[in-house]
């Protein structure tokens, strides 16, 4: 088990010595965040970033396809890190208004922000296994993370109801 979690947390790093770096647009993904409706569950345009990238020469591989991958991931983890910046500033506030009666909000954020973590990683490797006899295997993997990263920047937004 732990070699699967394992496996399922390089995903998310960056490969060190490849030959080619790949790049996406970032602006691509802040346009596709900007515009998911409040309450979408899932983006319509994921993945769009990504898939310009992979038109990169050698971003048809499969070591491309999860590089370009990783690359959209890391920007909606920037905005999963700017979205739980803000609604933990907006949660501090009402606890410090007394507006939270019975859990401090800030507390329960953090917590549950902790779990979903440990949630989205365990989920990525167990997806991960289910293909490790294959090279699609990096793809479903880094795809995961993906989905999960993007939803949860979401999430984390619409909780303040922006």
């Amino acid at each position: 088990m732990k070699r699967g979690l394992m496996m399922a947390a390089l995903l998310c790093v960056p490969q060190v010595g490849t030959a080619q770096e790949f790049t996406i647009d970032q602006q691509i993904v802040r346009d596709c965040f900007e515009n998911t409706e409040i309450g979408a569950l899932y983006p319509f345009c994921l993945g769009e970033a990504s898939g310009q990238c992979q038109e990169q020469p050698g971003g048809s591989t499969t070591i491309g396809i999860s590089e370009c991958i990783q690359a959209e991931t890391a920007m909606w983890d920037v905005l999963l890190n700017e979205e739980y910046k803000w609604t933990q500033m907006a949660n501090e506030t009402a606890d410090e208004q007394g507006l939270s009666q019975v859990l401090d909000r800030s507390d329960a954020l953090r917590d549950a922000q902790r779990a979903w973590i440990v949630f989205r990683d365990a989920d990525c490797a167990a997806r991960y296994a289910m293909w490790q006899d294959g090279t699609i295997r990096t793809i479903v993997g880094a795809n995961c993370h993906l989905t999960m990263t993007a939803q949860r920047a979401i999430e984390l937004r619409d909780m303040r109801g922006q």
